[in-house]
């Protein structure tokens, strides 16, 4: 029951809400961020909500441009969400620019006026309990706080936004996977593009890791210019999580996937779901060595104190948190072959940015024993399709 209450509590606060409204006139000395957003949701007749929680019968695709207060004003890692309407733009997150996206021709115009020299793509997926302003104000607040200039995707999916629509949400990521396989192959298939990493939180770390799957059989492999996904506390069963992973087929991106044995967040959800582990909940640490072989990195944040009460928003909320996600996003120090001296030093030693992020890459082979190991390693591996004592490996 406490665990519960934690859960229910941040949704318990009221703020404005309809905050999507541009502003008449563009600030001054403001940090601006530009980004492209395609959602599943309903629109909205409200100008300042522009999409509600509920579901669309089409895929919108919409570019926006916020304006974050200059850096002497704010911390990194906060969303100064606005107090009334229109925001202050001195010391709120405010919107400058909202437009149609209306053919194809306008995607790839918008985007070679926004691309970097190496025509990076980050795709950010948020999780449950998220407006279509929140995931506006989430990716604006980690792309200029990470400092990367890769383009910024916001694949918003139909959330409700309130903490007793879980299950709606769930059912709503759901509903949202071919969308986001399609975004994902039409940006990989690009060629203004040549660099795709996915960065999903939560609940839309589930629709990623499902989307990905579904490209996968879709295309027969994941396109090779998808070379990074981040999974940020990712709200996903451990056991559904190995099936994706194997189904995804052995040419999958380099994995990065950030855990907290203290998410309070993903014990609600646990119990919510039979008592299975989450995989952003669970220690995995001792499986690094292992998971490395599969190009998936641990970073456990269990020692990061966060703003967030639940211990669930740290990959955003952390300052060093969000500068390591500067350092990995869009291909930095990501990619299979690309391992940092920290990575070297494995679970035990490595300390990421001087802070107590720990990323467990290369963890000694001791760790796990040769039967667990083996074990592991079958798990994960394809199935032959041949019956073996009365059985045939899943």
């Amino acid at each position: 029951m406490l665990l519960v209450t934690c859960f229910i509590l941040p949704g318990c606060a009221t703020r404005v809400q309809n905050v999507l409204q541009p502003l008449a006139a563009a600030p001054r000395d403001t940090n601006q961020v530009p980004m492209l957003v395609a959602t599943t949701r309903k629109p909205s007749n409200d100008p300042g909500q522009l999409f509600s929680g509920e579901r669309g019968t089409s895929i919108s695709i919409n570019s926006v441009t916020v304006s974050l207060p200059a850096d002497t004003h704010r911390k990194i890692g906060e969303v100064q969400w606005p107090s009334r309407v229109p925001p202050n733009p001195e010391k709120e997150f405010a919107v400058i620019d909202v437009a149609k996206v209306e053919s194809e021709p306008r995607v790839l115009q918008w985007f070679r006026q926004h691309r970097n020299a190496k025509r990076q793509v980050v795709i950010f997926v948020h999780g449950f309990n998220n407006t279509y302003a929140d995931g506006v104000f989430r990716l604006a607040q980690i792309t200029h706080d990470s400092g990367t200039d890769a383009t910024p995707i916001l694949f918003t999916w139909p959330s409700r936004g309130r903490t007793f629509d879980y299950l709606y949400d769930k059912e709503s990521a759901n509903y949202s996977r071919r969308a986001l396989e399609d975004m994902i192959i039409q940006v990989a298939k690009s060629p203004d593009v040549e660099d795709v990493t996915i960065l999903a939180h939560s609940m839309g770390g589930w629709l990623a890791a499902e989307a990905l799957r579904g490209v996968a059989m879709r295309e027969k492999s994941i396109p090779a210019k998808v070379k990074n996904v981040v999974l940020a506390s990712p709200d996903i069963d451990i056991d559904v999580f190995r099936r994706q992973f194997v189904e995804m087929g052995p040419k999958r991106p380099h994995f990065v996937i950030l855990t907290s044995t203290h998410d309070k967040a993903l014990e609600v959800s646990s119990w919510l779901s039979g008592g299975i582990d989450r995989v952003g909940g669970s220690d995995l640490r001792p499986y690094a060595s292992i998971l490395s072989e599969l190009k998936v990195s641990v970073i456990d944040t269990s020692a990061i104190a966060s703003k967030d009460p639940l211990g669930h928003n740290t990959f955003a909320d952390s300052p060093e948190i969000v500068r390591l996600l500067g350092q990995r996003l869009a291909g930095q120090s990501l990619s299979g072959g690309e391992v940092t001296s920290a990575d070297r030093v494995g679970a035990a030693a490595a300390n990421i940015a001087g802070s107590a992020a720990r990323v467990a890459v290369a963890a000694p082979a001791w760790v796990v024993s040769g039967e667990a190991r083996e074990v592991l390693k079958r798990e994960i591996s394809p199935s032959s399709g041949k019956i073996v004592d009365g059985e045939i490996s899943y």
